[in-house]
């Protein structure tokens, strides 16, 4: 059974690291500040806005945990080692985007109904305060976020939570110079809907990965094809693709040989196939099982 893999640098993991960790004790620093600005001026949306600032800490130190699990190497019991654990974070972060977005929306309705009067001076001030700490973090993950889902999990929250600053910013000049205190209410549902439409793209993309599924740049039926092309297969059947994490897609099947050829042809052939679906659909992980005149289903996919 041939076998080949194509390997990435890993050599930004200590950055990210390191850039993870600075935006986890901006959070917290953000978080305990508006928690106890929330209580003190009455604001739903400053509180709402620390709630969801509560979930970026959670989520940086569950990206961060993954980042570092991500380093580890594979054993007899990890084959694959913790590849997947970024990927995971990135389901789990999601999945608390739309959580929160949800409570959010509910304390919203309520607050809406029953408007109260707020200590405007504060939520400005303390809008500012997170505008600027999330603002600087957003800048920090950017460019990881680029491609890497659990990086671009993290930079969404920080993202979402900086836009949400502002809106309570917003919000606190508007009661401060015209005492429209529902906007507080209107400004939380606002926050809450983009959350979630935040939120969903990514937890879809990561439930893919997750459920094995083939990533959307893949078109099997032109891998086979252009497979068959080669000297001397027949053959291209029982075909499995999917995607490991952020820098692996494998690839397994099984070819039927026009002859009963050696080994060592085979490996030239393999070597062959390798570079073709690595340079034209970037799979770089290849497993291939060699079958000559072998009785049994040649059906492109199968179901084991």
């Amino acid at each position: 059974m041939g076998h080949h893999h194509h390997g990435h640098s890993h050599s930004h993991n200590d950055l990210k690291g390191r850039n993870l960790l600075i935006s986890i004790v901006l959070n917290i620093v953000i978080t305990i500040s508006q928690v106890i600005g929330g209580i003190i001026s009455g604001s739903l949306a400053l509180l709402s806005d620390a709630l969801h600032n509560f979930s970026d800490v959670l989520s940086l130190i569950i990206s961060y945990v993954a980042t570092l699990l991500g380093k580890k190497k594979a054993s007899t019991l990890k084959t694959f080692g913790y590849k997947r654990a970024e990927i995971l974070a990135a389901f789990i972060n999601a999945a608390t985007l739309v959580v929160v977005a949800i409570i959010l929306m509910i304390e919203a309705v309520e607050r809406f109904f029953e408007p109260q009067e707020i200590e405007s001076n504060l939520v400005i001030w303390l809008a500012l305060i997170a505008i600027l700490g999330n603002g600087f973090s957003v800048l920090l993950l950017k460019k990881d976020s680029k491609d890497n889902m659990n990086m671009k999990s993290a930079y969404l929250h920080l993202l979402t939570d900086m836009m949400a600053s502002v809106a309570v910013l917003i919000g606190g000049l508007l009661m401060k110079y015209f005492q429209i205190y529902w906007v507080d209410a209107a400004l939380t549902m606002a926050i809450g809907v983009y959350l979630i439409y935040m939120g969903y793209d990514l937890l879809k993309e990561s439930t893919k990965v997750l459920m094995l599924f083939t990533p959307k740049s893949i078109e099997v039926k032109k891998i086979v094809e252009s497979i068959c092309t080669l000297e001397p297969i027949k053959n291209v059947h029982h075909v499995h693709i999917w995607q490991l994490n952020e820098e692996e897609i494998h690839m397994e099947a099984h070819i039927d040989f026009k002859e009963d050829i050696k080994l060592s042809e085979f490996d030239k052939i393999l070597v062959d196939i390798e570079e073709h679906v690595y340079h034209k659909h970037g799979i770089n992980h290849v497993n291939i099982q060699p079958e000559f005149d072998k009785c049994d289903s040649k059906s492109v996919i199968v179901q084991d």
